[in-house]
């Protein structure tokens, strides 16, 4: 239970379907930022707490800062110091929410951990499967394809039938707190979006200037620290070009961020690694499916085949836009979610 609404729900949900439940919000790290647009801030517990009291479940506060620490944030830092763009989000999923969360359940005596994400699980020919949440708006499974069979077996969506405006009327139906409460946006550990402000506190070191080049390799000018930068990024260059200069490639061994015109920035191909596959173990052949490339793109059609044992090559019909390294690609059939990787 994060304290927004939709863990809200998702835990009356639960009761009325006459669950035995406790609600359970993870201490993930010492931040001391309060932001309407994050969570985990002291308000958020107390939200949590409230509507865990009046459903009458017990509510634990649990810490998993070490784990939050050793698989989410300190990853993140490594991954963009070495020009990469990770999803953070995906990694507490993975590790923290769907694994160290769910051990913790067993050993409390829970069978299931229940979420407020908009996402679906089922069951057919003897796998589980992850579907996309009815509410496109607000499906999140391309932050969930990492699950595995046993952490969907003991997983439950609640949400995953139902409509952003559906969740906000039962909660204001049944007097949540958090009823009218905006959703978190941010990554929880970078509320404001600074993540070189974030690199520079967390590592304790700066990040030297370098050269911004061209993509035949002539020098344009000096950047500001190679973590100030985005694949795809346009403003806040600080250059004066004739024409719309795009950051298009990262060089973290050289320190040199390359800019390019738009056109440069698309790409039919890419790489990934660190696969996680659901309706099978792997892939036999050229499979044609969906993808997309980060988590607010419209999945687009694509040919992906397994190239080693946790390795695919992806061939999109047309040209995407900003294909980043350390980001995840996720494949679709229908709504149904293939899995995913890490793209290289």
């Amino acid at each position: 239970m994060s304290g927004g609404v939709d863990s809200s729900v998702a835990a009356y949900l639960m009761r009325q379907t006459g669950f035995d439940c406790a609600g359970v919000t993870m201490k993930l790290y010492d931040g001391e930022v309060s932001s309407n647009r994050t969570c985990c801030s002291l308000e958020d517990v107390e939200d949590a707490r409230s509507v865990a009291y009046g459903l009458q479940m017990p509510y634990y506060v649990l810490n998993f800062k070490e784990e939050f620490e050793r698989f989410v944030m300190r990853p993140f830092a490594d991954a963009y110091c070495g020009g990469k763009t990770p999803n953070p989000c995906i990694a507490c999923n993975r590790y923290l929410k769907f694994q160290a969360l769910l051990q913790r359940a067993r050993i409390m005596g829970a069978e299931y951990v229940a979420t407020g994400h908009y996402a679906g699980i089922e069951q057919a020919a003897g796998r589980y499967l992850l579907r996309k949440g009815v509410d496109s708006g607000k499906d999140q499974s391309y932050a969930l394809y990492a699950m595995t069979q046993e952490q969907l077996a003991h997983t439950l969506f609640p949400l995953g039938q139902y409509r952003k405006e559906e969740i906000r009327e039962i909660a204001q139906n049944q007097g949540f707190i958090n009823a009218k409460k905006r959703d978190s946006q941010d990554i929880c550990f970078v509320p404001d979006r600074d993540y070189a402000a974030f690199l520079a506190r967390y590592l304790g070191r700066s990040f030297p200037a370098g050269d911004f080049v061209a993509t035949d390799g002539a020098f344009l000018g000096k950047h500001q620290g190679i973590a100030r930068y985005t694949i795809g990024q346009r403003r806040g260059l600080g250059l004066s070009q004739h024409q719309r200069m795009y950051v298009c490639q990262k060089d973290a061994a050289t320190n040199t961020v390359v800019l390019g015109q738009d056109a440069q920035l698309y790409a039919k191909s890419l790489e990934a690694e660190d696969l996680n596959l659901i309706p099978f173990d792997f892939l036999g052949g050229k499979l044609r499916c969906k993808a997309k490339i980060r988590y607010n793109q419209t999945e687009q059609p694509a040919t992906v085949w397994q190239t080693a044992e946790n390795r695919l090559h992806l061939e999109f019909d047309a040209p995407q836009r900003a294909i980043t390294r350390g980001q995840a690609v996720v494949l679709y059939d229908g709504d149904i979610v293939l899995g995913g990787g890490t793209i290289l």
